[in-house]
């Protein structure tokens, strides 16, 4: 029997499944990636289960990793943005792709680990766009 196999609830607290197996116990069942990938909200809606594995990536001492199981079938659309909150969205990105040193716009997002400057440096970017025009 399979470690994180428990469609009853008695060892976890809520049904759990193995990475890929719960589609088999339950096709109405989805992840919050899942849900969100429909264009669906987990809003409101309670864990029915969990799914579990094993993975490097876990962060702690058992290597497990959790995903929490939602319905489906109870999920509601997601609410479409409001022209303000598109605005605002917009406003932050373009934040993020201005270099707080000599304001130039770049196609990309500038690392906040540098303070948001150019990549090659403020100077070094004139010079390349010299070059390239």
């Amino acid at each position: 029997m399979h470690p994180f196999l428990d469609p009853t609830g008695e060892r976890f607290g809520v049904p759990t499944f193995p990475w890929g197996w719960s589609r088999f116990f339950d096709a109405d069942l989805r992840t919050k990636a899942q849900l969100r990938a429909e264009g669906l909200s987990i809003a409101g809606l309670e864990v029915v289960g969990q799914v579990k594995w094993r993975s490097n990536r876990a962060g702690n001492i058992g290597g497990v990793r959790t995903a929490n199981l939602y319905r489906r079938s109870l999920a509601r659309p997601v609410r479409p943005l409001s022209p303000a909150r598109e605005r605002s969205l917009a406003r932050a990105y373009l934040a993020r792709c201005t270099c707080s040193g000599c304001g130039r716009l770049w196609d990309v997002c500038l690392p906040t680990s540098n303070g948001r400057m150019c990549p090659t440096g403020c100077a070094n970017a004139d010079e390349l766009l010299a070059v390239a025009a």
